[in-house]
């Protein structure tokens, strides 16, 4: 899944400030549906998310390509809203992707009264955490990841996503 191409890459923090984890990251835009991240928002969630250096691409793309991708490595033929590709963790670095479809998100901000960048931080602090090894499938597990989601969208002055009440 890894494709080439990038906007930049975070560095390291100076020694005598306080120290952030490596952050390599990879912003790749390819679909105009829905207003793109700036790479420095999308810096920001990866390091408020991430918990050790990381080398990440994120891609923000079509519904054409998320659905193939969908079908090719999840078995459903339907165009997700995000997907997460974990590679490795060698040496304590975490390498992974993440896919995040724009015109699906932007329909599921308008239809859940919600900013396209609030729903675009969501959701990559969401597969953030997938690539660091959260995940939702049992019921103790998904309140676990959704209260630390909470947690995290709100230290980076979000509302909270799961509230219904927009």
């Amino acid at each position: 899944m890894r494709a080439g191409g990038s906007s930049g890459a975070a560095r390291p923090a100076r020694s005598g400030r306080s120290r952030k984890p490596r952050l390599a990251l990879h912003l790749q835009v390819v679909s105009r549906a829905a207003p793109a991240p700036a790479f420095v928002q999308v810096r920001r969630w990866a390091r408020t998310a991430l918990k050790g250096p990381a080398e990440i691409t994120v891609r923000l793309v079509g519904a054409a390509e998320a659905r193939i991708l969908n079908r090719r490595y999840r078995g459903r033929d339907y165009a997700a809203n995000v997907l997460s590709f974990p590679y490795a963790r060698r040496r304590g670095l975490l390498q992974g992707d993440i896919v995040l479809c724009a015109p699906v998100i932007a329909r599921e901000a308008l239809v859940q009264g919600k900013t396209v960048e609030a729903h675009l931080a969501h959701l990559t602090v969401h597969a953030l955490l997938h690539l660091q090894g959260y995940d939702h499938l049992r019921q103790r597990d998904a309140a676990r990841m959704e209260a630390l989601e909470k947690k995290l969208l709100a230290k980076l002055g979000y509302p909270d996503p799961y509230d219904a009440s927009g």
